[in-house]
């Protein structure tokens, strides 16, 4: 749900209080902090592979099936608890995910069972479920409709450096201070934000019963399966070469430099969401096309100079800028599509891009034992292209070409 399923009353009251100081930066950075404890509480076991097998008595490939058990809940609860929740305050709704990462972390830290880990941990991948799919629709509640992009694209900050800076960062807390204390500092940090939310985030009603649309309904408005259908490509063709960078990058014998790629790829990021909070209200489409345009140069890039170590760092940049509005832009278009929907509609998108990213560690498993990681290119040239494809066929409904200062009061069809 967005600003226009407000009353026009409730649609002056809410947005012009922010209209002449600019944006709720407070506010906004808070949904950044949410995303950022979402994606670090995700990869965190990713670095700490070795102390969790030690600490729990298992072997690491067991270890490793934290991050899928908290992928699972994310894919399995998102839509459910959407839904269960449409009703509620948004703030209570917010809080409530908060609150399951700051129970199921301390659980994580707490615990020296292996199957309550594991149940801790896809319940804290449920609580991230919800988190993505009220984020893009509260950051847009925020705002004015043609500032809606640009607030996203703060609310999304927290993103690529959680991305950049999740698995290096849980490796350096596990090392100085114990795997129990790196999820200790998670919960912490959650209680932070609690705070915050309270004092600085405001609050919205959820949607009355008129208001909420059927999952089937919202998923056959117009629009909503194209963007979908980018997600799911797009998201396939970058995790499969982000799983495996670490095999792909030691072709140019940067095996030992996997944690400088990546952070050139967060910092690269960054500016992409710097460049997309600018462009993305006014020139959405263009900008969704330029991106996965130059995503699949990246990938003519990698195919022909994957041994050529400036040819990987001038790849990861570009890469980088071209995927750090991806969130951005893909759930405004989503969002913009569909209208009074828009909350269950990226709830989908959750269930989307977390599907995209196992299949994607799957497809890549097999990519790398069947070919070698000099497949990933020619995987994500292909990817890219249908993304692109679709997105450029999605003129009307998906992805119009209209700013959308000109079209969001059109938005709820």
């Amino acid at each position: 749900m967005d600003s226009h399923s407000l009353s026009p009353s409730a649609q002056c009251n809410v947005p012009t209080q922010q209209a002449a100081s600019g944006l709720p930066v407070a506010a906004l950075l808070a949904l950044a902090m949410t995303g950022f404890i979402c994606i670090v509480t995700e990869t965190l076991p990713a670095g700490l592979l070795p102390q969790l097998g030690l600490g729990l008595g298992i072997s690491q490939a067991m270890a490793g099936q934290m991050v899928t058990a908290y992928a699972l809940g994310s894919v399995i609860a998102a839509i459910p608890l959407t839904i269960a929740t449409q009703r509620w305050q948004r703030r209570n709704a917010l809080l409530l995910s908060i609150l399951g990462f700051l129970l199921f972390n301390t659980v994580t830290a707490l615990s020296s069972d292996v199957a309550l880990t594991l149940l801790a941990r896809f319940f804290a991948g449920a609580s991230a479920g919800l988190a993505w799919s009220l984020l893009a629709s509260y950051a847009r509640r925020m705002v004015l409709p043609h500032q809606q992009g640009k607030a996203l694209a703060l609310a999304m900050l927290g993103t690529p450096i959680a991305l950049s800076l999740g698995v290096p960062l849980g490796t350096w807390m596990g090392a100085l201070v114990g795997w129990r204390s790196a999820f200790g500092i998670m919960s912490g940090l959650t209680l932070v934000l609690i705070v915050w939310v309270l004092t600085k985030v405001p609050d919205y009603p959820g949607q009355s019963a008129a208001q909420r649309l059927q999952l089937r309904k919202v998923l056959t408005t117009p629009g909503v399966r194209p963007v979908l259908g980018v997600v799911l490509a797009w998201m396939l063709a970058h995790n499969i070469l982000y799983t495996y960078v670490a095999a792909f990058v030691a072709q140019a014998g940067l095996g030992e430099r996997v944690d400088l790629v990546l952070l050139v790829f967060g910092a690269a990021a960054l500016v992409g969401i710097a460049i997309t909070g600018k462009t993305v209200d006014r020139h959405l489409r263009r900008s969704v096309l330029v991106s996965l345009t130059v995503f699949g140069a990246v990938g003519l890039l990698f195919a022909g100079w994957a041994q050529v170590p400036q040819a990987i760092y001038l790849g990861v940049a570009a890469w980088g800028v071209s995927f750090g509005g991806a969130a951005t832009l893909l759930q405004t278009a989503l969002a913009d599509a569909a209208g009074d929907g828009a909350d269950v509609a990226l709830s989908m998108n959750v269930v989307v891009w977390n599907s995209a990213i196992a299949a994607a560690g799957m497809l890549g498993g097999v990519l790398l034992s069947t070919w070698g990681p000099q497949a990933f290119p020619w995987a994500l040239v292909a990817l890219t292209m249908v993304a692109w494809a679709i997105a450029r066929s999605a003129r009307r409904h998906g992805f119009p070409g209209a700013a959308r200062s000109g079209n969001a009061a059109a938005m709820g069809h």
